[in-house]
């Protein structure tokens, strides 16, 4: 395995653990979303199951692109949502007071561990020679 495949499996392995860890810590906090506000349960429960597929897909599949950006941006949307039901507020009066230890800050941890291992993946070295600048060619009056 050269260093290239090993970061490769390195940024592919944090971002499955952290999909995982988001999928955990949400499906914790489905059951009492549902009774409080029916809408944030079910997104709840749909970012799971999306960052369950996205896991598994980092593991799975040779190229992985869309699954890093699907896992990004809907680690990005329950980061907006974390701060918004904090801040101004979501529909219909969903309005947050606390940071729900340990729940919330570890979402934050795992989710915006997610969107760094996907930036980190983005600027990896990938493998064969570096891309060489055009030339011009030159022309020659016979």
């Amino acid at each position: 395995m050269n260093s290239t495949s090993a970061t490769e499996v390195t940024l592919r392995g944090l971002g499955a653990c952290c999909a995982i860890g988001n999928v955990v810590l949400h499906t914790v906090l489905i059951p009492d979303h549902l009774e409080e506000k029916f809408y944030i349960g079910v997104l709840f429960a749909v970012g799971a199951v999306v960052m369950l597929f996205v896991a598994a897909a980092l593991v799975a599949l040779a190229r992985p692109m869309i699954v890093w950006l699907t896992g990004t941006l809907v680690s990005l949307g329950m980061i907006a949502g974390f701060l918004l039901s904090r801040t101004v507020g979501l529909p219909e009066g969903y309005h947050e007071t606390s940071w729900d230890p340990p729940y919330g800050p570890l979402s934050l941890i795992v989710e915006g561990l997610f969107v760094l291992a996907f930036l980190a993946w983005l600027g990896r070295p990938t493998t064969g020679a570096a891309p060489r600048p055009p030339t011009r060619r030159r022309v020659t009056a016979s």
